[in-house]
């Protein structure tokens, strides 16, 4: 399996960027998706899609120039991942910001720090390659997401009524950004942020 040059020890646990995917990894790799999908975290997909769905999703995936995916491992397991989207080439205003989605940790692999661990390294990745704003997105009902994401610095801007549905019901979705630069003009921006935010009753 390739890899990219950003990894993050943390116990018995390393994240890695996937460049390609051998037959064992595909493998944990799908199995950790549906059961974050049976557990209600992820993907879009409300029902587990099985191996030959999802290696036909991580393949392609792979071949896409604007996505990256990013794969936390167990005692070298993958029990998890994470993917950074980066603008369409045509969208010049926004190059600078990159997406932050489908973050999740297998329920078979949590309790131990690896959301935190993951989310980090992604974050030094998204700064490494010179995007300057991370941007993600989460359901309104995903708390220990939203807690995980407030603890790494991310600040809520917006809040989507009618983000999902899920059954019969509406869930409304959380917008939430990140500037990973403190450099003029973005310092002066993030302080002026900040200190509205403060003053907001």
């Amino acid at each position: 399996m390739a890899t990219g040059n950003h990894s993050l020890m943390t116990r018995n646990a390393r994240v890695q960027r996937i460049l390609s995917l051998e037959e064992d990894d595909l493998q944990a790799l799908c199995e950790s998706v549906d059961a974050a999908i049976l557990d209600g975290g992820g993907f879009g997909w409300l029902q587990p899609q099985g191996r030959q769905v999802l290696e036909r999703y991580f393949r392609g995936l792979l071949l896409v120039p604007e996505r990256m995916l990013f794969a936390i491992r167990l005692d070298g397991v993958i029990v998890g991942g994470a993917q950074l989207i980066r603008a369409p080439r045509n969208n010049e205003l926004q190059a600078m910001c990159v997406t932050l989605a489908h973050l999740f940790v297998a329920p078979y692999a949590r309790k131990r720090g690896l959301g935190a661990a993951l989310l980090q390294e992604v974050e030094n990745a998204a700064r490494n390659m010179g995007f300057r704003v991370l941007n993600a997105d989460v359901l309104q009902t995903q708390t220990a997401a939203i807690a995980l994401f407030n603890k790494a610095g991310f600040q809520i801007w917006g809040r989507h009524p009618f983000y999902a549905r899920v059954g019969d019901e509406l869930v409304s979705g959380l917008f939430l950004t990140k500037c990973l630069d403190n450099t003029p003009p973005f310092l002066s921006a993030k302080t002026s942020n900040e200190q509205e935010a403060s003053h907001t009753p």
